[in-house]
């Protein structure tokens, strides 16, 4: 398993002074199969309660599943939906001035021919200086890629807001230890994504990193125990959509398809302080025009592990 069989869990806090457990649910695979896992005693202590951050970007399919998971008898503890706003709103919004929504989306600018560039050199001490100026006897075309603040804002504030507010410091001073512990539906084969909680008061737990369980494992137990398959959960414009992704929302749900289609033209250029144009997909190219036909998606790169906390896709 490489560097992944040299993961251990994290020393745990003492069980006197954990408040609160929080699963953190994104209704996905992972995290639906960690719920249920908990439901049926298979994973412990019990979580005292889930939360959902809704960014009112989510496929239908996802809130119909969310919506069964929190139906009467299906889980043993309460769900929580909270929200700090409509990501898909806010980009348009953003469109014309006013708040904006920092998504990664990529950015594609055409320098054209006979613009005169700085040529950068060496100050002999470390650092850069401009040395002279060239003309570029071509045009070129540079594709960057905006900050993304959308998982933070979206769901790391909302969720934490929450869990302060459930744990009782909500507006006080935190502990000087762990008084929340919140688990996260990463599986083994994304173990990359597990990172630790930047909160003093909060230790996050990986139940299924800590029982070796795959995505494919989480499947085959919701099988085995006769639940459905969830649907991915993830925002239905997001920029880090695999070729494969994008194929199965455009011929699968097309209404989710003309959604995205819709607003990545929207967001084509206004953004305040943004050069060029601005794209959903990763070849800066309108999304309807994409090559998604790439078998397998040779060479492309999974951008998932770059997702902030583990809090999206699962």
């Amino acid at each position: 398993m490489g560097a992944l069989s040299l993961w251990c869990p994290p020393p745990e806090p003492a069980a006197e002074a954990i408040r609160l457990r929080v699963l953190s649910l994104g209704a996905g695979v992972q995290s639906t199969t960690l719920a249920l896992m908990a439901a049926h005693g298979a994973v412990g202590p019990m979580p005292h309660c889930a939360v959902f951050a809704d960014t009112g970007w989510e496929p239908e399919a996802v809130y119909r599943h969310l919506a069964w998971l929190m139906a009467p008898g299906v889980l043993p503890f309460p769900v929580h939906v909270v929200s700090a706003g409509d990501l898909r709103a806010d980009l348009q919004a953003g469109v014309r001035g006013q708040r904006r929504a920092s998504i990664p989306a990529y950015t594609r600018t055409v320098i054209p021919p006979g613009t005169v560039v700085p040529l950068v050199g060496e100050d002999g001490q470390g650092g850069t200086v401009v040395v002279g100026t060239r003309v570029l006897p071509a045009g070129r075309v540079t594709i960057g890629m905006i900050r993304r603040q959308c998982t933070g804002d979206y769901k790391v504030v909302p969720i934490r807001r929450k869990v302060r507010e459930l744990a009782g410091i909500a507006g006080r001073r935190s502990p000087t230890v762990p008084a929340v512990e919140q688990w996260i539906g990463i599986s083994l084969d994304e173990a990359a994504r597990m990172k630790p909680s930047v909160e003093g008061w909060q230790v996050n737990r990986w139940p299924l990193v800590e029982r070796r369980m795959t995505r494919r494992d989480c499947l085959l137990w919701l099988t085995r125990h006769g639940y459905p398959e969830p649907p991915r959960s993830a925002c239905i414009g997001c920029p880090f959509h695999s070729d494969a992704h994008w194929r199965r929302l455009r011929d699968g749900d097309p209404d989710a398809w003309v959604d995205a289609v819709v607003v990545d033209r929207a967001i084509r250029t206004g953004f305040r302080g943004i050069r060029g144009e601005v794209y959903l997909h990763r070849s800066a190219v309108p999304l309807d025009e994409a090559d998604l036909t790439t078998d397998a998606d040779r060479g492309q790169l999974d951008l998932w592990p770059n997702e902030c906390e583990g809090l999206c896709g699962v």
